[in-house]
């Protein structure tokens, strides 16, 4: 058989062998968490005011908290005007606090900060790690027998976690803000009438549910860029020690 049609032959093989790679570096990943904030919680506390506040240039606006606050904002802001000129075309443009409880908490919000995770904190993770990588500092760490998986990704996924719960407070308050603006303000809608119908279909398990499904996303977001960013590109064989 001819060298192509090995490599096409064995690229199923190849694709299983990554997906078994990359699911036992999320599971060491996660499962170590208990071990890794009791191990290195400094390091943790130090991560989660990079996650919030960002590093360098990102500092300057802000860090994440600015990022995910406007991203927020503009997406509500369509929400709202959308649900407005929707509503008000089959008479029912009262009901745009219903849009604003039931499609900002369930889809809009937690879909946004997750693309808002995405570009700042994996995109940062990604940038560091792989730096570390590239200048050999990973090795290094083994050979001061500082075991590398706990120390640099571990501690990010803990500090990624707990600081994902107050920015998502946060963009949740500025998404709401947003929505209730374009509907009282340029919409020109009772706030009496807005207030009301977003308080009845303001579900409270509604909120705890799109807030797991953040910390999900955050969680795959992080463990994925840490993933590619310690065995990507060249000389991807590096072992990481749990």
């Amino acid at each position: 058989m001819s060298p192509g049609l090995m490599k096409v032959a064995n690229l199923p093989v190849d694709f299983l062998s990554d997906m078994g790679k990359q699911l036992k570096f999320y599971g060491k990943s996660v499962a170590g968490a208990p071990h890794t904030f009791r191990r290195y919680r400094g390091e943790v506390l130090k991560l989660i005011a990079e996650v919030s506040l960002g590093t360098g240039a990102l500092a300057v606006i802000g860090g994440t908290v600015v990022i995910l606050g406007f991203l927020t904002m503009a997406a509500s802001y369509e929400v709202g005007q959308q649900g407005d000129t929707s509503l008000g075309r089959i008479g029912i443009g009262a009901l745009s606090g219903f849009i604003s409880a039931f499609f900002n908490t369930r889809e809009a919000i937690p879909l946004i900060s997750g693309i808002a995770l995405t570009a700042t904190v994996g995109a940062g993770f990604t940038a560091e790690l792989g730096a570390m990588r590239v200048s050999e500092e990973i090795d290094a760490l083994e050979v001061m027998s500082v075991p590398p998986m706990s120390f640099l990704v571990t501690t990010r996924l803990v500090a990624g976690v707990i600081a994902v719960v107050p920015l998502y407070a946060i963009a949740l308050i500025m998404g709401y803000a947003s929505t209730r603006m374009v509907s009282i303000i340029f919409s020109h809608q009772s706030s009496g009438t807005y207030g009301h119908y977003f308080n009845v279909f303001l579900i409270p398990s509604d909120v705890w549910w799109s807030l797991v499904k953040v910390m999900v996303m955050a969680i795959v977001i992080m463990c994925v860029t840490c993933y590619h960013a310690v065995f990507g590109g060249p000389g991807a064989g590096v072992h990481i020690a749990g």
